[in-house]
Parts: structure tokens; C-alpha cells; sequence
């Protein structure tokens, strides 16, 4: 079977080494850069192999904003931001670029591994399963979401919230159950995060996003009916 491959892009020759060798165990192949313009020109010529970006936020040349943005504009491939900030606003301008996971420095290279891991499992299930409400479609097996018949470009998380949502369609769900659910871990960061990912949702799917109920002092409720 071949093996997933992962691509680490951080200016540290000391952090890209203890990541290379737990993901290395783990049975990942890694690829790495240590700057953001190496990363996007790596990126450029082996886009279609690379499975999963670890990307630190603080380089020289580009940093990982930059080069971020630069990749969502031609792949929704799983990004996991490293970053030794753990200011809110920066949290929240990652998952407004689409990140998939936010790790604040120092962390556990096991955590990371089985973060990864997670996601790398998500990204993989091809269940063939398709869920319909309101107009809007969820292709689990082709990660796909349509809207009136129409495809509409989601990151990962937003894909994963929306199938939530309908999967859940009358439920009054709480910030907190939305994070353990969706998130998959036990997240140390806002639930604010949830907050933008619905508003990004809502943007994309245009009227449909008035199905998005806020339950005020609770979180959200799909419902198609009311």
C-alpha cells in the first residue's frame, strides 16, 4: 500500500527533524521545506501527491499566512498551522484561510501524530454515502457539497460541520458538542472558531444559509422546515 505523504515546511532544521522522525515511524513519507517560498514550489510541482501539510507560521521569505492563502487558492489539501503564538485573532485568521488544525508550540510530537493521523483518516472514508436536506447535498464518498445542483468549494472542517449540521437537522447543538464531534479532540482554543466556520458557510451557500439556525446562549440548529 502506498504511503501518505507529508509535507513539513518549517525554517527549524531541529523542529522539521523531530517531526520527520515520529511521522517517519508513524509509516508517513515525508517532504520538507524550510521556507514558504521552497514549501509553494514543492507544492507547485508535486501538488498531486502530497496528502497533508505541517506548516509553521513564522518564516523568512513567506510566511505561513502567505503561503497558505496561495494554496487554497488551488487545493483543499488538510493543513495543520505550527505556530508559537497562541494569540486568538491568529487562530482565527488560520481557519478563515481554511486551515483544518491549529497547534500552538510547544506540543506533544504524539498528539501531532495522532492529529494528523485523524485527519488523514477523515480525508480517506469514501463511504459512497450521499445526505440530502433543503436543496443541499453532501457527497460523503466524492467530498463533495452541491448546492440546487451546483458544487460549492468547502475546506475540510467546513465540509465536516455541514455534514454535521445535517446529520443533526432539528437538533439544538452546543458550541461544546459541536467541537467534540466535529473537531474530533479535546480543543483548548475559542468556540468562537465555530462562529466563523458558519459564517464562511453561510456566505457560500447563500440563501440556504438561513437553514443555519443561532440557538442564542446554545450554538446552531440545521432545520430545513422553519
Amino acid at each position: 500500500m502506498e504511503k501518505s505523504r507529508i509535507l513539513i515546511v518549517d525554517d527549524e532544521a531541529r523542529m522539521r527533524k523531530l517531526l520527520r522522525d515520529f511521522l517517519t515511524k508513524a509509516d508517513y513519507e515525508v517532504i520538507e521545506a524550510e521556507n514558504g517560498q521552497q514549501a509553494l514550489d514543492i507544492f507547485y510541482q508535486e501538488m498531486n501527491t502530497i496528502d497533508l501539510i505541517l506548516l509553521d507560521v513564522m518564516m523568512p521569505i513567506m510566511d505561513g499566512w502567505q503561503v497558505c492563502r496561495e494554496i487554497r487558492g488551488y487545493s483543499k489539501v488538510p493543513i495543520i498551522m505550527l505556530t508559537a503564538k497562541s494569540d486568538e485573532k491568529d487562530e482565527l485568521q488560520g481557519f478563515e484561510l481554511g486551515v483544518d488544525e491549529y497547534i500552538t508550540k510547544p506540543f506533544s510530537p504524539k498528539i501531532l501524530v495522532a492529529r494528523v493521523e485523524a485527519i488523514m483518516r477523515r480525508a480517506g472514508q469514501s463511504t459512497g454515502e450521499v445526505l440530502e436536506a433543503g436543496g443541499i447535498v453532501v457527497d460523503k464518498g466524492a467530498h463533495q457539497i452541491l448546492v440546487d445542483g451546483k458544487p460549492v468549494e468547502m475546506t475540510s472542517k467546513e465540509f465536516e460541520l455541514m455534514q454535521y449540521f445535517i446529520e443533526n437537522q432539528g437538533i439544538a447543538l452546543s458550541r461544546d458538542k459541536i467541537l467534540n464531534q466535529v473537531w474530533n479532540y479535546d480543543y483548548f482554543g475559542d468556540a468562537r472558531t465555530i462562529d466563523t466556520h458558519v459564517k464562511k458557510i453561510r456566505s457560500k451557500i447563500g440563501k440556504k444559509g438561513d437553514m443555519i439556525k443561532t440557538v442564542w446562549g446554545v450554538g446552531y440548529k440545521f432545520d430545513v422546515n422553519e
